[in-house]
């Protein structure tokens, strides 16, 4: 593993005196390290003195190894392959790189511009593992199938027998929403097996009497169960049971795994009972922020991740994810009532808290001093506390065009470093920086109200499907005749949602083509090709895309005239006219993501996800697990070409929300400019007659000497 991918998204500065950073790592549970190995690639500066300084390679708080720093090498970038004593690996770990630097043997600097060092986060940690098998126990879950310290991304089978029915394919994606939402960051992949047991490796077998997979020696079923056996073919790896007499029973055994697994234990359970969950609320999915109140920020992070201390401290980052829908037209955007304190600065200097929201900046905040310019005590050593800090107390506002659906805010706190000449620079490194934890960020003042199709909103939150956390109001339309593929690509999505939520899929409906009718209160998510989905050679005429036949048509755009993209602003580039229609015949293999407004129900949304082939659909699924290729999805219309992503089409017919009726009549002018001339044209002379009638009346009142 990189230290990319182990968290350092940029390569490692190390300064001063005594810099040090590090990433964390940790190793599955069902694993044991027998070797480490770290592919150091590294650079120093030429005026560190090779006698006193050194870099120090860190393993949980132990020096595995000390690299000396050669003047003839200084300024190139160097590799160095250090073996790790196992021994010094545990569960969780630490490792980290740390700078001994010195230039001069007289007095110095310790934050001279000369004391650097760089590690390059291209850096590989090597671990050699060993596997190590798990008792068959409940109690371990979500272990063996995902475990939260590996990082990389899950990819878990899906065993099914023959064709699986539409009640076992809303347990599946009750169960796959669930890892997915485990998962987090890494993303979730679930490959569909039918009637094979994978050779080597975890899987979830889902079981009812009409629906036995081979190869598998399954218990007597009285009830909804739930149950780990070992992998018949690796006796390391294992197989969680999801079992029923029945599709009923089925989903209730997949609901009590998806929202009850802490209660779970010993090899076998079967649910007696499972009451009815009170109904969701929209936009009430625990990962979102509640639009009932103000949130703290305590209830966002640990309260121990908010503190910082140091002269050169690393960010505090609160992490949230919004809406999409949120609508902050004409508004200063989201408030943040934000409450911090700091050590004060012995005297006025250039020391900040700068506010960065997804390393884009936001505001700075001075740290006052103890003393005024003149060297007197100012006022604010009387609000010092106890504990030597000063609280501060400051209101700003996030814009909502800084904000995708998972934001962060970063608070770097800088300390100007106080110089006392030459000899006399005494490093005390005891200053401390907090952000209270009742510092409150607040959506509940703004509508939901957007502009769809907006493919931007699936990919970063599945939106609009997500609107209910537990996808209640969410059909998905598979081929009468699904492969392996389509399944795959449905599990692969709900696990998305579980992601972007963090609350099972238990009410996703499945739906057959010829019983889309019945779904039609529901925004649908279609899955297929254009061999097996007849919904896409049916609602051709809605859709920006076709691949049917072997003719491939698309929808072309272009942006708005420079006029209508300086009158909508941010706005201008994201509704754009359809200018051109493309049809191509060509063999070559294309997968698509398009939206559209349903054509069943009104303000109802379809997103499609195909292909020109089965295979091709993964390259969709893989897109959206892959966060680099992620932002490129935006409009009504992506293509996919192996790692190739485009959007074709930005057209966005129809909205969905509701604003006030003052808000919505502003805005709706502001969107139609010649209207709003029109209706000047037409109000003027109405208003000029109406003017001109009042005034002769108070003439006429005034020469007769009425009142």
């Amino acid at each position: 593993m990189t230290l990319k991918q182990l968290g350092a998204e940029q390569p490692f500065q190390l300064r001063g005196v005594d810099g040090i950073n590090g990433v964390p790592f940790s190793v599955r549970a069902d694993e044991v390290v027998i070797g480490a190995r770290l592919k150091l690639r590294y650079s120093y500066s030429p005026a560190l003195l090779p006698q006193l300084s050194h870099i120090n390679v860190m393993v949980n708080g132990e020096v595995a190894h000390t690299v000396p720093v050669p003047r003839e090498q200084a300024g190139s970038i160097l590799e160095k392959d250090l073996a790790i004593e196992p021994r010094l690996i545990t569960e969780f770990n630490h490792l980290n790189l740390q700078l001994i630097g010195h230039y001069t043997n007289d007095c110095e600097d310790p934050f001279h511009s000369s004391l650097w060092a760089t590690i390059s986060n291209t850096s590989v940690l090597e671990l050699t593992v060993s596997p190590v098998a798990l008792a068959n126990d409940l109690a371990l879950l979500p272990l063996p199938f995902f475990d939260r310290r590996d990082i990389r991304r899950l990819k878990l089978p899906f065993i099914f027998s023959g064709a699986p029915s539409t009640a076992t394919l809303e347990a599946a994606g009750a169960v796959s929403s669930w890892f997915g939402g485990l998962a987090g960051y890494r993303g979730a992949s679930f490959p569909v097996a039918l009637n094979q047991v994978p050779g080597s490796g975890n899987a979830v077998v889902f079981v009812t009497q009409q629906e036995r997979p081979a190869g598998i020696e399954l218990p007597q079923l009285n009830g909804p169960t739930l149950a780990i056996v070992p992998n018949p073919n690796d006796a390391s790896s294992k197989l969680l049971l999801v079992m029923g007499r029945d599709g009923a029973e089925l989903k209730t055994a997949a609901s009590a795994l998806a929202l009850g697994a802490k209660a779970l234990s010993g090899p076998r359970a079967t649910i007696t009972r499972l009451d009815d969950m009170a109904p969701r609320q929209p936009y009430d999915a625990p990962k979102w922020l509640r639009n009932d109140r103000p949130v703290r920020f305590g209830e966002l992070i640990p309260v121990e991740q908010l503190n910082v201390s140091g002269y050169q401290p690393d960010l505090v980052r609160v992490s949230f994810r919004v809406p999409p829908d949120l609508f902050g037209w004409r508004s200063g955007g989201i408030p943040i009532d934000l409450r911090f304190r700091y050590t004060p600065r012995p005297t006025q200097d250039k020391s900040t808290l700068n506010i960065n929201v997804n390393h884009q900046f936001l505001h700075a905040y001075s740290l006052h001093s103890l003393k005024d310019s003149g060297g007197k005590a100012s006022a604010l050593v009387a609000r010092v506390l106890p504990n030597g800090s000063v609280p501060e107390r400051q209101t700003l506002h996030l814009p909502l065009f800084m904000l995708p659906a998972q934001s962060q805010l970063q608070f770097h706190y800088y300390y100007d470093y106080p110089k006392q000449g030459a000899c006399k620079d005494v490093l005390v490194d005891n200053v401390k920086g907090a952000i209270d934890p009742d510092s409150t960020i607040d959506i509940s003042s703004l509508p939901h109200f957007i502009a769809l199709p907006d493919l931007a909103a699936f990919g970063n939150s599945g939106f609009p499907f997500t609107r209910m956390a537990d996808l209640s109001e969410t059909a998905v339309v598979l081929p009468s005749e699904p492969s392996t593929e389509d399944y795959s690509a449905y599990l692969t999505l709900m696990g998305r949602m579980g992601e972007s939520t963090g609350y099972p899929a238990t009410g996703v409906k499945i739906a057959a083509p010829t019983d889309v009718q019945q779904a039609g209160d529901r925004d649908l998510l279609v899955i297929g090709t254009a061999q097996n989905q007849p919904l896409l050679s049916q609602w051709a005429d809605r859709m920006p895309m076709s691949l049917a036949g072997g003719v491939k048509r698309f929808t072309l755009t272009e942006v708005y005239s420079d006029l209508m993209g300086w009158w909508n602003g941010a706005d201008g580039n994201r509704n754009r006219p359809v200018e051109a229609s493309l049809s191509i015949d060509s063999p070559g293999t294309d997968a698509a993501l398009a939206g559209f407004e349903s054509p069943l129900v009104p303000g109802r949304s379809v997103v499609v996800i195909t292909s020109s082939t089965p295979g091709g659909l993964q390259a969709v699924t893989d897109m959206l697990l892959d966060a680099e290729r992620l932002p490129r999805v935006q409009g009504s219309l992506v293509l996919v070409r192996g790692t190739k992503v485009n959007s074709v089409a930005a057209q966005q017919s129809y909205y969905v929300g509701k604003l006030n009726a003052w808000t919505y009549l502003h805005w709706w002018l502001s969107q139609r400019p010649y209207t709003m001339v029109l209706m000047l044209v037409v109000a003027t002379p109405l208003l000029a007659a109406a003017l001109f009638l009042t005034l002769r009346r108070r003439a006429k009142r005034r020469t007769t000497g009425q009142p």
